[in-house]
């Protein structure tokens, strides 16, 4: 197992981490460990954490000894580099860009020196990997932004940013799950509530998953923001292997 060590995180807490590179193939390991872990079931294990190069599992230590838990994933980790495919969703989302929906597009636009057309078009032309929730419940951590279109963030951060902002910090983009101050380049919204307490899954993806924007006019919007309100909103999800 190169690049991966297994390390103690406080008394009832294992790290396990996959090399320093962030990188597709290091969150593939990651995915398919934690698709291994729900498929054995493990006793004890309270919460698992994915990050960019790292698993954080919390564990009950009086169910499970951090011995047990080392050997188990150990043994995981043997039978991950024999799995050549990891299941992959791909989440279609909605965004209204620009005007009152995305007020810093003209600034992406004019940064980068397209038109807010071929920056729209940039955007919503490619699947994003969710490397890593955080920040917020549901806040998607997403890789492989176009150069092109790479923004600083805000010199002063806003105080509040409306839940489903899409927007861009540096060479990430992601989605605002709850009203939050923040600091992206805003550049559309989505009537889709990627958190809802309310619902009985109330994170609506997972790292390892894929985003997919898919631009919409106002009207459309404001017709899907009606059957989101009422629970009768689905998004659209391709599934296949990677």
């Amino acid at each position: 197992m190169p690049d991966i060590r297994i390390l103690t995180a406080g008394d009832s807490a294992l790290l396990i981490e996959f090399g320093k590179e962030i990188n597709p193939e290091t969150n593939r390991k990651i995915t398919a460990i934690v698709q291994l872990m729900r498929e054995q079931h493990i006793e004890g294990i309270v919460d698992v954490i994915p990050a960019f190069c790292s698993l954080l599992i919390n564990y009950d230590p009086r169910v499970l000894s951090y011995e047990e838990l080392k050997e188990r994933m150990e043994n995981l980790l043997k039978m991950e580099t024999k799995t050549e495919t990891t299941r992959k969703r791909i989440f279609e989302i909605p965004v209204c860009y620009g005007g009152e929906y995305g007020p810093d597009i003209d600034n992406i636009a004019e940064h980068a020196g397209l038109s807010v057309n071929e920056v729209i078009k940039i955007h919503s032309s490619k699947d994003y990997l969710i490397y890593m929730l955080g920040f917020l419940p549901g806040f998607t951590y997403l890789g492989g932004l176009n150069e092109r279109i790479h923004t600083p963030r805000l010199a002063s951060p806003r105080l509040t940013i409306r839940a489903g902002s899409v927007g861009i910090g540096g060479s990430q983009t992601g989605i605002y799950p709850l009203d939050s101050p923040g600091g992206w380049q805003l550049m559309g919204l989505t009537p889709v509530r990627t958190y809802d307490p309310e619902r009985q899954t109330p994170i609506l993806v997972e790292a390892g998953d894929y985003i997919r924007f898919i631009p919409i006019d106002e009207e459309e919007f404001l017709r899907i923001q009606k059957l989101v309100e009422k629970g009768k909103y689905q998004c659209v999800i391709h599934e296949g292997e990677v």
